[in-house]
């Protein structure tokens, strides 16, 4: 079993792909594989190479995580002649840290120095987050990266030639920012998802802000740095994904992705099997995807939240436990608030008590971070739980 969150998973990751890895030798599969997944449209439902890893339980980030390696593997797999797990994590070391120097103020005799000491899973581990937190800075991201199919159009690049350039990457957001904007300006009728869609992409964007386009159609679009397929399938599903958010699609918007395909001279075959994707995949995973919960940003945040804490619980189930029955007083406390009101002294104490055993518990010591008093209702919903004989005792003992 993988836990994305701790030490060394990448290792455990590459020691399970010996037997388990099932990548496809064409990089078409390749890019299919990926787009079944979930991993092109940002709603990633399995991993598209190590199938025998269940995501189930596991917080958006950390399957991202996950996801993103496993695509970066198994385009390596496809592409590098070494086949070595070792040379794998060297190239990724390698191309992520170019990445880091281009876009800071490092010069290019740092590069060797820095790049066999980059810490890969810090590294993906901010890859995922979105730079925006919708309801506030304090809390982890509600929205994992939507656009870290470009992390592997980049990696991509980096196989084939040695070297990546940083204008490449911000050119290519920049592209695809400008894709989704034309695809919105083809809607005749807008529906409420479109906004967040849109800001959904913009704050995965990892190179900067987005500048407002003032394109009028696709033959405007510049894609002198489009070198190969897959850069071109990503920005057609892309902008399929964008028109299909509503589950229609008018005339206006059909004539758009005509044009699109014709641009990126994309064949028909495609382009019918990326629409038709599209729709039955929307259709399948409507209720899971993230941008459809969005309407009520408070109350997607207290769903998601509520399901991390689940996961960090069931996670660190034993050892709450313990900390808990050697509790005695905050158990009635707790079981007292089941049938009364608790007095503000009374609070505080739950509180406080609270707080001293998360501290106790690595995994759960995000309820010491500044608003993470919030979260610690959650906390208290899932004790009678985790002490179902106990905490029952307990109230019994504060009723009589």
């Amino acid at each position: 079993m993988i836990n994305p969150s701790a030490h060394s998973w990448i290792q455990k990751y590459l020691a399970l792909s010996s037997e388990n890895l099932d990548v496809p030798k064409s990089i078409k599969d390749f890019y299919v594989s990926l787009r079944k997944s979930g991993f092109i449209y940002g709603h990633i439902h399995e991993l598209a190479f190590l199938k025998s890893i269940q995501l189930t339980g596991w917080k958006p980030n950390e399957i991202s995580k996950i996801a993103l390696l496993d695509a970066l593997f198994g385009l390596y797999t496809i592409q590098s002649t070494q086949k070595s797990k070792v040379d794998f994590v060297s190239s990724l070391q390698q191309f992520y840290c170019t990445i880091s120097l281009q876009k800071g103020n490092w010069t290019e005799a740092d590069l060797h120095l820095k790049y066999s000491k980059i810490n890969l899973e810090t590294v993906l581990n901010e890859r995922v987050k979105t730079n925006e937190n919708t309801i506030s800075q304090k809390f982890s991201h509600i929205l994992t990266n939507a656009l870290l199919f470009v992390d592997v159009l980049a990696y991509y690049k980096f196989l084939n030639q040695k070297e990546i350039s940083h204008k490449y990457i911000v050119s290519l957001e920049e592209l695809i920012m400008s894709v989704v904007t034309l695809a919105l300006q083809s809607k005749i009728n807008k529906s409420q998802y479109d906004e967040l869609l849109y800001k959904l992409f913009e704050t995965s964007l990892r190179f900067g802000k987005h500048a407002k386009v003032n394109l009028q159609n696709t033959t405007d679009l510049n894609i002198d740095l489009l070198t190969h397929k897959l850069e071109k399938y990503y920005l057609y599903d892309l902008a399929v994904m964008t028109l299909w958010a509503d589950q229609k699609m008018d005339v206006e918007e059909l004539q758009f992705l005509e044009n699109l395909a014709q641009v990126l001279q994309l064949k028909p075959r495609f382009t019918q099997q990326s629409i038709l994707f599209s729709n039955e995949f929307i259709e399948t995973y409507k209720n899971d995807i993230q941008y459809f919960k969005f309407t009520n940003p408070v109350k997607h945040f207290y769903e998601q939240a509520s399901q991390n804490v689940a996961i960090l619980i069931n996670r660190n189930q034993k050892r709450l436990t313990k900390e808990l029955l050697e509790s005695k007083e905050l158990l009635q406390l707790l079981a007292k608030s089941t049938s009364k009101e608790l007095d503000a002294k009374e609070k505080k104490k739950v509180k406080k008590q609270l707080l001293d055993i998360c501290k106790t518990i690595p995994s759960l010591t995000i309820f010491l971070l500044p608003g993470g008093g919030f979260l610690l209702p959650l906390l208290v919903k899932y004790i009678p739980q985790l002490l179902p004989s106990a905490f029952n005792e307990n109230t019994e003992d504060t009723n009589s």
